[in-house]
C-alpha cells in the first residue's frame, strides 16, 4: 500500500558540499578485542594496599547500594595496573557481585577509564573553545611535533600517551594541559616543549601556571583579598548568633 503514495524517488535537497562533514577521530575504545596485553586470561586482583582501600570505599555505602562503588574501584584497578583492562573490569564485577556487563557499561562510558595500556605520562590537551581561543592548537601541535605522535598514540619508549580532551575546568588559565593528575597552565608551545624535555630528563615539574602566576589572579597582581586572613573569627561575627 505504501508504494501507491510514492511517485518518485526520495532525494536529498542538500548539496554535496553541505552534506560532507569533517571526521574527528577518537581513541576511545568501546568494544573489547583480546590482545596479548589485555585479555580475560590475564590474572588481576587488588594488592594488599588497594584491597584495604577498596574495603574502606565500600564501607561508605549502605549494603543495598554498594554497587555504587564501581567507579572508585575501577579507578583503583586502573592506577594499579596502568589501564582498565578486561581483567580489571571482571575483577571489580566479582568484587561487587555485579553482572560484568554493568561494569563494562561504566568503563566504556566515562573517558576517565583508559581502555588500553598508557605511557608513564598521560598528556591531556584541552582544545575546548576557551583554550582554543588562547592557543591550544599550537600547544597540541608542539607536542605532536616534539614527540612525533598523534592523539591516541603512545611514544615507543612508553613514556608519553597523548589525548585531545574536552574542558578540564581551568579556563581562566588557558591554554592548559593535564599530565596524569596535575594541571599545567598559561602555556605556550615553547613552554610546553620545555615541560616535556624536563619529564624526559627525569625531572619533577612545578604544578600550576608556568607564567609566574600563583593561581588564577590577574597577571597584573591580585586586586582583592590582599589582607591576611583574620586569626580570630569572633571579631567578625556577632556573639549572640
Amino acid at each position: 500500500m505504501l508504494s501507491r503514495f510514492i511517485t518518485k524517488p526520495i532525494t536529498s535537497t542538500l548539496s554535496r558540499s553541505t552534506r560532507i562533514t569533517s571526521i574527528r577521530n577518537s581513541a576511545i575504545i568501546s568494544v573489547h578485542r583480546d590482545t596479548t596485553e589485555d585479555n580475560q586470561n590475564m590474572p588481576f586482583e587488588f594488592n594488599s594496599e588497594n584491597l584495604k582501600r577498596a574495603k574502606e570505599i565500600i564501607a561508605k555505602y549502605p549494603p543495598q547500594y554498594q554497587k555504587g562503588a564501581v567507579m572508585p574501584l575501577l579507578d583503583l584497578g586502573q592506577r594499579q595496573l596502568g589501564f582498565t583492562s578486561i581483567s580489571v573490569m571482571n575483577y571489580v564485577a566479582k568484587f561487587l557481585n555485579m553482572p560484568p556487563m554493568r561494569v563494562y557499561e561504566v568503563a566504556t562510558f566515562y573517558t576517565m577509564y583508559n581502555r588500553k595500556p598508557m605511557g608513564k605520562y598521560y598528556l591531556q590537551v584541552c582544545t575546548t573553545t576557551p583554550c582554543q581561543l588562547c592557543g591550544s592548537d599550537g600547544v597540541l601541535h608542539a607536542i605532536e611535533k616534539h614527540l612525533n605522535i598523534k592523539p591516541g598514540q603512545t611514544t615507543p619508549d612508553k613514556l608519553f600517551t597523548l589525548q585531545e580532551v574536552e574542558c578540564l575546568g581551568a579556563c581562566v588559565n588557558a591554554p592548559m594541559i593535564g599530565i596524569n593528575d596535575d594541571y599545567y597552565e598559561d602555556l605556550t608551545p615553547e613552554k610546553t616543549v620545555e615541560l616535556l624535555k624536563q619529564l624526559q630528563a627525569g625531572k619533577e615539574l612545578k604544578v600550576g601556571p608556568v607564567s609566574g602566576r600563583e593561581s588564577c589572579e590577574p597577571f597584573s597582581g591580585p586586586k582583592v583579598l590582599k589582607s591576611k586572613e583574620p586569626t580570630d573569627i569572633r571579631k567578625l561575627t556577632r556573639a549572640d548568633l
